[in-house]
């Protein structure tokens, strides 16, 4: 085989692999931009609906993913609605994303009496949420409102209430800032784990592909 003969078949072969990479890159952009996007759990606000160490896919479709660039939304499956959990983009500090429930809708009236929740007059029903820490009983965040949701807003809460730095503190959701719904969980472990190599050898096996509710 000749010189020429080998180069050409390099070059073949350098043509290949460029054109499968290339593929798989916009492939792969395309399913972060407009489907699904991974995200860790980085603390113990939604426990123990969501536990540190969760790592979640979340579908971005499901509210209307965003159009780099542009800046418009695809159009939405469905509206985001009372009890979701969302992940969503930080009113506070750019570029990072958070994940709690969603517990107030444009116009809906919400206070909080001992760590219970009423929305629009009633008590609601919430058995994900959780009070770990007792001495926070007497806390403001426990007791406030009424307040009314404004339009093309939500009010959001971590299921664990004596531990979650939400609405309370910061206010209402714009609803431009919602990225998505946590889908499933493709892996979770125990990163408070005595094990060495927690991330091998205290894997929650029972909460890989379970799907948060």
């Amino acid at each position: 085989m000749t010189s020429a003969t080998h180069t050409r078949s390099f070059v073949v072969w350098l043509w290949e692999w460029t054109k499968s990479i290339v593929v798989a890159l916009v492939v792969w952009f395309f399913l972060r931009t407009f489907l699904v996007e991974a995200f860790r759990i980085p603390s113990g606000s939604m426990e123990n609906t969501l536990l540190i160490g969760d790592f979640l896919f979340v579908n971005k479709a499901l509210y209307g993913a965003e159009v780099p660039i542009v800046k418009t939304r695809l159009p939405a499956v469905r509206e985001p609605q009372r009890n979701d959990i969302l992940v969503f983009d930080s009113v506070e500090e750019e570029g990072l994303k958070v994940v709690k429930r969603l517990v107030g809708m444009p116009g809906d009236t919400l206070a909080m009496e001992s760590g219970v929740l009423y929305r629009n007059g009633k008590r609601v029903e919430e058995p994900w949420a959780v009070h770990t820490d007792p001495a926070r009983a007497e806390d403001p965040i426990q007791d406030w409102g009424p307040i009314v949701v404004p339009q093309d807003s939500f009010f959001m809460m971590g299921d664990n209430r004596d531990s979650s730095y939400d609405g309370r503190y910061w206010g209402f959701l714009p609803r431009e800032n919602v990225r998505g719904r946590p889908l499933v969980v493709y892996f979770s472990y125990d990163a408070s784990s005595w094990k060495s190599l927690p991330y091998f050898t205290a894997v929650r096996w029972g909460r890989i592909f379970s799907s948060p509710e």
